[in-house]
């Protein structure tokens, strides 16, 4: 055989290699000037504005300043707040939203998968959800407040109205956009119906649904934390009550960065557990 027969494949291979590690070498620059940017921007944002605020340019008891909100994160770290301890103020209002978004996701998938797969339960509830959904859900949580108290209780509810909606929406969008082929070949080999639901349905309808799982957590922290600030006992959501009550500008944006915070910490856990369930998915980088 001759040797030059045996060296196409190896430098075909080479070849591969270096668009490989070249492909991966450009991500990574690019990955590091994002990332660049944005701390680049972060620090001018609050450079500017600490430095417009010590020259009385904007005025610092509305604006307050990033000197002075570090300064209120750094007292309720290391001292507490009125309420307790930084801690348990921001696991209550996890707890409540956490809670409300369990809830409101299960019960906004099982009913979107339901009204997408049965036509006729689809036709009668739809009225009802389309006017359920027209109502402006942050009036509800006073509503809730006196149905079920100053506790959590009132603070789940108003979390689980306003995460439920945008998850039963793409459920019931995913389990309409469906291939149809899949659902025939399925019912061909002698699959029910509960077989098509669970193992082609709701598989073909997980990118919708985690579609909806990275905004409804920001719902579930809003619906706890407007139900803290219209009457809790406790919460970062009263925290922010009782700072805009004397005044205390710093305060409300310390609150602020600290919901920002677990928002970017739970997007993190949701982004990394689609990475983990898609992982077959090609990326769209690389196309």
């Amino acid at each position: 055989m001759s040797p030059e027969i045996l060296d196409v494949p190896v430098a075909g291979t080479a070849k591969t290699s270096g668009r490989a590690q070249s492909r991966a070498q450009a991500a990574r620059r690019r990955k590091l000037l994002v990332t660049t940017a944005r701390v680049v921007l972060l620090v001018a944002v609050l450079g500017l504005w600490e430095a417009l605020s010590r020259a009385k340019v904007i005025d610092p008891f509305n604006f307050s300043m990033p000197s002075k909100i570090w300064d209120q994160i750094s007292t309720w770290v290391m001292h507490g707040t009125a309420l307790g301890s930084l801690g348990e103020q921001v696991w209550y209002t996890l707890y409540e939203a956490l809670l409300g978004w369990v809830v409101g996701v299960v019960a906004g998938i099982l009913l979107g998968i339901a009204l997408g797969r049965i036509n006729l339960l689809a036709e009668v509830l739809g009225p009802y959800i389309k006017v359920l959904n027209s109502i402006p859900r942050i009036v509800l949580a006073p509503i809730f407040l006196i149905w079920f108290g100053l506790g959590p209780s009132s603070k789940i509810a108003s979390a689980v109205v306003l995460v439920f909606f945008p998850v039963f929406f793409n459920a019931f969008q995913g389990a309409r956009e469906v291939d149809r082929n899949l659902v025939s070949n399925a019912r061909i080999l002698g699959a029910s119906d509960r077989r098509v639901t669970l193992q082609v349905v709701i598989p073909s309808a997980t990118s919708w649904i985690f579609t909806s799982l990275h905004v409804s957590f920001g719902f579930a922290l809003i619906g706890a934390i407007v139900g803290e600030y219209i009457g809790a006992t406790k919460g970062i959501g009263l925290l922010v009550a009782q700072s805009q009550n004397t005044f205390n500008a710093a305060g409300v944006y310390a609150a602020m960065v600290i919901l920002a915070v677990v928002a970017l910490a739970a997007e993190g856990l949701l982004t990394f557990a689609e990475r983990r369930i898609f992982r077959w998915k090609p990326s769209g980088s690389d196309s």
